[in-house]
């Protein structure tokens, strides 16, 4: 189902590299960066967890090599967010709903594409987390900060469940329409629950000094 007309996550998936362009056009605001920063910031936001999963399976040609359509959407999309930022905080509800939901589409995405390929499950569940948060790492390591995924809300482990779920459901013999549709909604609704709700993982303080 992966980058498909044809599949139900096709329309969620270019509300999600949009939505996630726009996030790294942000960061690199922040950041003070150039309008070449701001697009480069996007590419890799948007389409950079999809290419690390890509590279490490082998599957090639690189998706969106094949659709340069992506290309010009995300840079656009990054564009665009310079010129309306400055609104952009009224609607800070409704991006992070966006962001949610491409952490979720991006999960089952790549899980779905292991999982085609063959792959052991393991390996389908790691391919469903590298695109599902690569892109934010990428953006974030680019910007200079901390990845976002390691130190706020749940965000991997969210991701971690929708992979875990959609392979459950996939082992009990569940259509992969229902799939789909069962495990976007369960790890939508997890997300927002943990933005709402403030839940973390506990975190680890090492602060001894060596002598």
């Amino acid at each position: 189902m992966y980058y498909s007309s044809e599949t139900a996550l096709f329309g969620i998936y270019l509300i999600a590299i949009t939505a996630e362009a726009m996030s790294g056009a942000l960061a690199a605001g922040r950041r003070n960066m150039d309008i070449f920063g701001v697009a480069v910031i996007a590419f890799v936001t948007a389409l950079g967890g999809g290419t690390i999963r890509d590279l490490i399976l082998g599957r090639f040609p690189i998706g969106w090599t094949q659709h340069p359509e992506y290309v010009y959407l995300v840079i656009s999309a990054g564009l665009l967010t310079t010129v309306i930022a400055s609104f952009m905080h009224n609607l800070k509800r409704l991006f992070l709903v966006l962001d949610s939901m491409g952490l979720v589409a991006f999960s089952l995405i790549g899980s779905n594409v292991a999982l085609g390929m063959g792959y052991p499950t393991i390996v389908i569940i790691m391919s469903g987390m590298i695109t599902g948060i690569c892109g934010g790492i990428l953006r974030d390591v680019l910007c200079n900060q901390v990845p976002v995924v390691f130190r706020r809300e749940l965000y991997a482990s969210v991701s971690l469940a929708v992979c875990g779920l959609f392979l459950g459901l996939h082992a009990l013999g569940v259509d992969t329409d229902l799939n789909t549709a069962v495990s976007f909604a369960a790890g939508l609704t997890l997300r927002l629950l943990a933005i709402w709700g403030g839940w973390r993982l506990p975190i680890f303080s090492y602060q001894h000094r060596w002598e």
